[in-house]
């Protein structure tokens, strides 16, 4: 493997912005220290004072694979991650034929293992008929078990209460839940059927799959995680409502419950549908703005401990479809690290706080073994970031197998420059540099 010096850094990590290089051999960061040397070094990268941050994990995106590999791939997506910064990610289960057997499961990491640029790991899905079969997973080379309590595609929907109970009484792992309850969206589906009929368009979407559908199943999921004490981690939460349940009184390495917020949760509010419509349309749905800010506040006060993407890309004409065949979903994953720092430059956020956010804490949530820091010993998952070279969205510059981004024509004020998967030097300036980079992500469990 090769040996790489990066000169000139200012490295973004565990709270501290520090002037230093960074040395990586055979994947990993083998010193960190001023004025390095570069023997034996096959190549050198001058930083000349950009940022370097470790990379950015996502622990919630769907890459379609396989059998929906006409809206993306596990190569597409995790190559346009790896553009955005992102060089671990946690692929979810709703693929076809859904991941609910162990041999389904390994099916996906045989191809992950073959073509993806990013390090992965997967979810192992639960239904309402497969506990033996969740029960079999292996907590140091899976990262968790998905459940969702609301809709779902396929066989996923889990609403029997008492293998709802059985899971999180059993399960020896994170539980990881999509929640929004659905007799709540139903009800409110056939009231707004009734109502506006074929003339639906997408700004119902947050009255359909409302605050109160959210909450219903969330408080059912933190209720069961305490009566089991199981360690669940509720996934994209999206109001102001569900953050009463989740607490900031101890570091999150000892939380039994904790929260994701996505991007486009913090970046969009109903306000866009006027001017994109079904294309941010998802679940669970972009709400008021309201919500935005109040989901801000608690990323910041450490009710929210994670940052992601739940990345769901569906192809251009499936998007132009009428409201109510449209598909929920939008594609995010080359772009999250951006949006941040744009929140930086705003003075929403520091720097530090991204990387606390979207590296250091899903690595703590997950218990994932050598990365989410840059610490010597660690893999190097590594990203440079130039602060004063602006990137604007185009369909040009869109790497998604899908070519679409809701996010075209907004000029961000920062650009990756260089990323660095498990020791390769994957992307640079543009330019990638190798087909297939990533490892799968072990747990210290």
């Amino acid at each position: 493997m090769s040996k790489l010096l990066i000169r000139n850094a200012r490295l973004v990590n565990e709270g501290r912005v520090v002037e230093t290089d960074v040395r990586i051999e055979d994947g990993f960061i083998a010193q960190i220290g001023q004025n390095l040397s570069d023997a034996g070094v096959n190549q050198s990268i001058d930083a000349d004072g950009q940022y370097l941050l470790p990379g950015v994990i996502d622990d919630q995106v769907h890459f379609r694979e396989p059998g929906l590999t006409h809206k993306a791939t596990i190569q597409s997506e995790s190559r346009a991650g790896i553009a955005g910064g992102v060089t671990s990610f946690m692929e979810m289960p709703n693929t076809v034929p859904n991941a609910l057997t162990q041999e389904l499961l390994a099916d996906k990491y045989a191809i992950a293992a073959q073509t993806s640029l990013a390090n992965y790991s997967f979810f192992m899905g639960a239904s309402n008929n497969n506990l033996d079969e969740v029960l079999r997973t292996d907590p140091r080379t899976v990262c968790g078990i998905k459940v969702f309590m609301g809709s779902s595609t396929g066989n996923m929907l889990v609403d029997n209460e008492q293998v709802l109970a059985s899971l999180f009484q059993q399960s020896p792992m994170l539980i990881a839940t999509h929640c929004e309850d659905e007799a709540t969206i139903r009800a409110n589906t056939e009231r707004y059927r009734a109502e506006y009929g074929d003339n639906a368009t997408a700004d119902l979407h947050p009255l359909i799959r409302n605050e109160e559908a959210c909450l219903i199943s969330s408080t059912l999921a933190v209720e069961l995680a305490k009566q089991y004490n199981a360690r669940l981690h509720i996934l994209h939460i999206s109001t102001a409502d569900e953050l009463k349940l989740f607490a900031n009184d101890r570091p999150l390495t000892e939380k039994r419950i904790t929260a994701e917020v996505c991007v486009h949760h913090l970046w969009f509010d109903s306000d866009d549908y006027k001017r994109l419509g079904n294309l941010i349309k998802c679940n669970p749905a972009i709400k008021a703005p309201h919500h935005k800010e109040a989901l801000m506040t608690a990323l910041l006060d450490d009710r929210l401990d994670i940052i992601a993407t739940d990345h769901a890309p569906h192809t251009w004409d499936e998007k132009q479809q009428s409201y109510w065949q449209a598909p929920s979903g939008l594609p995010l994953v080359q772009h999250p690290l951006l949006l941040m720092l744009d929140f930086v430059q705003q003075g929403k956020l520091s720097i530090e706080t991204v990387v606390r956010k979207m590296c250091h804490a899903p690595a703590d949530c997950f218990q994932i073994d050598q990365r989410g820091y840059a610490r010597e010993g660690y893999w190097a998952d590594l990203v440079l970031v130039d602060t004063n070279l602006p990137t604007t969205v185009s369909k040009e510059n869109v790497l998604y197998q899908c070519g679409w981004s809701p996010l075209e024509g907004h000029t961000f004020g920062a650009t990756v420059t260089h990323t660095i998967v498990s020791g390769e030097l994957v992307y640079a300036q543009g330019q990638f540099l190798t087909h297939q980079s990533g490892q799968r992500m072990l747990f210290n469990r």
